[in-house]
């Protein structure tokens, strides 16, 4: 898949008459980013504590559905960056030319995608059996 971007090049003098709240849908769409950002840290994250969370249990359980799903969380993860990369320069430029629209495409898509993980989460939570943790402080 290409990632497209457009060009951010935009004449200054033009862009200030046409919309006067330019400067704070910029900033706008820069805390959106920044939240896209921290939802796909906190994805990868997830993942890798789901993948990690058999070795607090005793004995070691072979490797079960648990690390295909850390797996999806953190490819969901690195998928948010890259779309919502694309989005915000595409948002950039939208709000240049004065011509924004929303994305219902990618909130969908995301939306879909948690919706699935989460289901995996459920599964993966009360289908796997229940072992003693073992003592993390020594006696």
């Amino acid at each position: 898949m290409l990632l497209q971007f457009k060009s951010t090049k935009v004449d200054s003098k033009k862009a200030k008459f046409q919309n006067p709240s330019r400067v704070r849908d910029h900033l706008a769409n820069e805390r959106t980013y920044l939240a896209w950002m921290r939802t796909a840290i906190a994805l990868i994250g997830f993942g890798i504590v789901i993948v990690r969370l058999r070795i607090l249990q005793s004995p070691l359980p072979p490797p079960g559905i648990g690390w295909r799903l850390g797996l999806m969380f953190s490819l969901v993860g690195l998928v948010t960056v890259l779309f919502s990369t694309k989005h915000y320069f595409n948002s950039r430029c939208n709000i240049d030319e004065d011509t924004y629209e929303p994305a219902e495409g990618l909130i969908l898509l995301f939306s879909f995608a948690v919706i699935l993980l989460g289901a995996g989460v459920v599964y993966f939570v009360f289908s796997s059996t229940l072992n003693a943790p073992i003592a993390l402080i020594a006696d």
